[in-house]
């Protein structure tokens, strides 16, 4: 596969070390750096996920099992707030 550059420039660090990419179409990107040098920007998209995880669902099944049965930490005080 032969792609050809859509843009070519000279980009450094600022004073935060942080670099700048112009006209950056995503706010969001996945960086991987290899040992030669290379730097590849894969962009991302944050979403919310259209279902909950088994893994928290489980988890909320276990916390409501503990509540019925007595399982519970002390109240919090939440008046200084």
């Amino acid at each position: 596969m032969n792609m050809s550059a859509v843009a070519d420039y000279t980009a450094h660090l600022d004073a935060k070390h942080r670099l700048t990419l112009r006209g950056a179409k995503f706010s969001y990107y996945q960086v991987r750096e290899y040992e030669n040098g290379c730097i590849l920007l894969e962009p991302r998209e944050l979403a919310v996920p259209k279902e909950i995880s088994k893994k928290t669902l489980a988890m909320m099944d276990q916390a409501m099992h503990n509540y019925k049965m007595g399982d519970v930490s002390e109240p919090i005080d939440l008046s200084k707030f």
